[in-house]
């Protein structure tokens, strides 16, 4: 079955990027010329998906207003004979179906993808975590996507990491299938050194059955007393399996100053209008080191 929704979950705090998150959601916060939370939704958008579902928190209205029209805005390029920015922010608009959500408290990574339930009906659906901007040829969800229409069971994006950053996001029990799938059949949220399974985590993408809101609804609070999203795909994996795919294309954790750094960096470096300029300013930076 062909993937057609995607859920972004963006009602995060950016704690760990205040103060720039103080006022402004850290979704929107640009790489280069595009708020985070845009890369995300054109990697839907490629990957074939044409209905997107944000899920919001208070004070995240500028995230609406970032994928709707603007008509002053686009009168006055429209009359400046801006044509091709017009048409970019034209695009930005007609790109997808958005609906938005808003989850009233912070409860959660699964209660945030329970707040979905009505969008998602009965079909099977991407998740896309807010923090993780993917940037590669291949749409890093495209590659779960295939998996799902070949195998039929919930999907999880993982990539090995070291074991400080296991004990910090999570551990996947794996069997090799293919050439960069895995069979998962269990796994665990913020494992101590005794629980790990292996290095593989889960990073920011999986496909889930419409199963998983049954599963969401029944299991108690997980860590940090918050229902964790972890836990409820334990339960899928433990009963029906999952896939994991180690997909290609560079991570970014927008929820990271580091990571906002690297990804301005490398996405600059990728511009042909500005990779030269970049280039020798790090060449000049990097001299003085």
């Amino acid at each position: 079955m062909k993937i057609r929704k995607a859920v972004i979950t963006a009602a995060g705090l950016g704690t760990r990027v205040l103060p720039a998150s103080k006022a402004m959601p850290k979704e929107m916060i640009p790489i280069v010329d595009k708020p985070a939370i845009q890369y995300i939704a054109e990697e839907c958008v490629k990957a074939g998906i044409t209905d997107i579902l944000i899920v919001l928190s208070r004070g995240k209205h500028v995230v609406e207003d970032h994928f709707d029209r603007s008509p002053d805005l686009e009168k006055k390029l429209y009359e400046s004979g801006k044509l091709d920015t017009l048409n970019d922010m034209l695009n930005i608009a007609k790109m997808a179906d958005f609906t938005y959500v808003r989850q009233q408290e912070q409860l959660g990574l699964g209660h945030a993808v329970l707040c979905a339930k009505n969008f998602v009906g009965n079909e099977p659906f991407a998740v896309l975590y807010g923090d993780d901007v993917i940037i590669g040829e291949d749409p890093a969800i495209a590659q779960l996507c295939r998996a799902y229409e070949k195998y039929g069971k919930g999907v999880a994006g993982i990539k090995e990491v070291s074991t400080e950053e296991v004990k910090k996001y999570s551990s996947m029990k794996i069997e090799p299938l293919e050439s960069g799938l895995f069979s998962i059949t269990d796994m665990v949220e913020k494992p101590s050194e005794e629980q790990i399974y292996s290095n593989y985590s889960i990073l920011g993408r999986c496909i889930l059955p419409p199963d998983i809101f049954e599963i969401l609804e029944t299991i108690p609070n997980g860590r940090n007393n918050e229902l964790q999203l972890t836990d409820a795909m334990k339960v899928l994996a433990r009963k029906d399996g999952m896939i994991g795919v180690d997909f290609t294309g560079k991570r970014y954790d927008m929820g990271n100053k580091l990571g906002i750094l690297k990804a301005a960096i490398d996405v600059g470096l990728s511009r042909p209008e500005l990779k030269d300029e970049l280039a020798a300013y790090i060449k000049e930076t990097a001299a003085k080191l």
